[in-house]
């Protein structure tokens, strides 16, 4: 049976997992990175922008590999953006479980919002 209790255990443990999920990717890409090219000399006088395979959602998916260490440190930041966009999405489901429209209803105004945010333009 859901009650607001339950909600807030299951919210909590998705936030936690998502943050340290991300917290492990992020360091994987890092170690990675670091391994790969921790030798390289840094040239600090030309700013270096992202690579535009890396503006995108699809084009970071596409892009991570065991040979593009960017490209994972890229997804475990995509993964930090996503846990409370998650949250958001759970608590819709949540709220509308328990048919307590008034919060499903601005729960979903707030997912709308972080959505078009998030991809549209």
């Amino acid at each position: 049976m859901w009650n607001d209790e339950r909600l807030e255990r299951v919210i909590s443990t998705l936030l936690r997992t998502g943050v340290l999920l991300s917290a492990a990717v992020v360091f994987l890409g890092g170690a990675c990175f670091l391994t790969r090219r921790g030798n390289d000399p840094v040239d600090y006088h030309t700013f270096h922008s992202v690579q535009p395979s890396f503006r995108s959602v699809s084009g970071i998916v596409h892009a991570v590999g065991p040979s593009d260490c960017r490209a994972i440190i890229q997804l475990g930041l995509l993964i930090l953006i996503a846990t409370p966009v998650a949250r958001v999405a759970f608590s819709l489901a949540g709220f509308a479980f328990e048919r307590d429209r008034v919060y499903a209803g601005l729960t979903a105004a707030v997912l709308a919002i972080l959505i078009y945010s998030l991809i549209g333009h």
